[in-house]
């Protein structure tokens, strides 16, 4: 019994081990979101952190502030939720599709 639980626990610190290399991995890869036809555009790493915002100078009017805050808003929600997606989805390859809670 004592044999079989040592080697659970280290099943189990191989795989955090794993999961920690793949997450430092994605969270240095990227994804970008457009908004307005590309007039608006944001990358946004694996860590879901706000790497730049493009926005094209046409798309900016001072007589409508709030379009411009809306297309921003668009892009940075879809990048987020594309980043959140390429973590999930490499998370799923790491797992085998089993659902740890917590992850």
């Amino acid at each position: 019994m004592a044999k079989g639980m040592g080697n659970l626990m280290k099943q189990a610190q191989q795989m955090q081990a794993k999961m920690a290399k793949m997450q430092e991995e994605v969270g240095k890869r990227t994804v970008e979101a457009a908004a307005g036809g590309g007039m608006v555009k944001v990358v946004v790493n694996g860590r879901q952190e706000v790497l730049s915002i493009d926005i094209e100078p046409d798309v900016v009017d001072p007589d409508d502030i709030e379009m411009l805050q809306d297309l921003v808003l668009a892009a940075v929600n879809q990048a987020l939720r594309e980043s959140q997606a390429m973590m999930t989805d490499e998370m799923s390859k790491l797992t085998g599709g089993l659902k740890i809670p917590g992850m």
